[in-house]
């Protein structure tokens, strides 16, 4: 897999904070931070599809089980 570099500013604060986080815990600061986006880009994608998910149609469980019953798997 390539690589490819991201230049960015950030508060000193912040990247103060992130150095000492990751040189207590051994980790790297590259992989942290490939980690971090990455669990933010999926909670972005889940948000999305919890919209999406709420303007879906559903049944509710009765009509369900009702439908099981009907179809004889229950």
């Amino acid at each position: 897999m390539g690589a490819k570099q991201l230049a960015t500013k950030i508060d000193e604060r912040i990247k103060d904070a992130l150095d000492a986080f990751c040189e207590e815990r051994g980790l790297k600061i590259n992989r942290f931070l490939e980690d971090a986006i990455l669990d933010k880009i999926e909670e972005y994608e889940d948000l999305s599809d919890l919209r999406k998910l709420r303007r879906e149609s559903f049944r509710s469980l009765d009509d369900v089980l009702k439908g099981l019953k009907k179809s004889g798997k229950i």
